[in-house]
């Protein structure tokens, strides 16, 4: 959760989860794509990918909201637009992005983990613990989310010690640990 590229980290893993979901490819209104149109769906996606890589958020999600007209149920497209979204700071429409796509593909990890990162984001510590719990549930050996929810413990370590210290000012302790764990979610120098 320390940076936004766990978003993009998470594609790899989106792709092969979606991977086990690909059935033939539809139209909106469930025709059958033809393989030219799908080759350039495809051709549409890559490219979406690359923009949103090379944080050309704005070109990436308009090409993505041309390629969820054809088909608006496609998850990696929608995933890419909630990363997108995240990134270009709308949030609030990156949370329903993932909402959506979690209604749609409960047994993805990936929408739960980066709507555990825009919880966490806004405070909302309980909400991002129960997301990440739920894709920890869905890819047990997914190292991003267990590493997220390290993160977050962390996290709410941190606030309760410094609840405490100013609960007890003659607490030695607290403040000592408060520093320890915020020292270790200071983000890492770059080597």
């Amino acid at each position: 959760m320390r940076n936004s590229l766990r978003f993009l980290l998470c594609l790899l893993a989106l792709a092969a989860s979606i991977a086990l979901l690909a059935g033939g490819a539809l139209a909106q209104d469930g025709r059958d794509l033809s393989e030219e149109a799908r080759r350039a769906y495809a051709k549409g996606l890559k490219e979406a990918g690359t923009l949103v890589r090379d944080k050309q958020y704005a070109p990436a999600l308009a090409l993505l909201e041309t390629l969820l007209v054809q088909r608006p149920r496609e998850p990696q497209a929608r995933f890419l637009k909630g990363v997108a979204q995240t990134e270009q700071g709308q949030a609030a429409a990156a949370i329903t992005t993932f909402q959506g796509l979690i209604e749609d593909y409960p047994e993805l990890p990936e929408p739960y983990n980066n709507l555990a990162v825009l919880y966490a984001q806004q405070g909302e510590y309980e909400n991002a613990k129960a997301a990440l719990e739920t894709a920890i549930k869905a890819a047990p050996d997914w190292p991003v989310a267990r590493e997220n929810l390290g993160d977050l413990y962390a996290r709410l370590a941190a606030v309760q010690y410094d609840r405490a210290a100013m609960l007890d000012k003659s607490n030695q302790s607290a403040p000592a640990k408060l520093a320890l764990v915020r020292q270790l979610l200071a983000p890492a120098a770059p080597r």
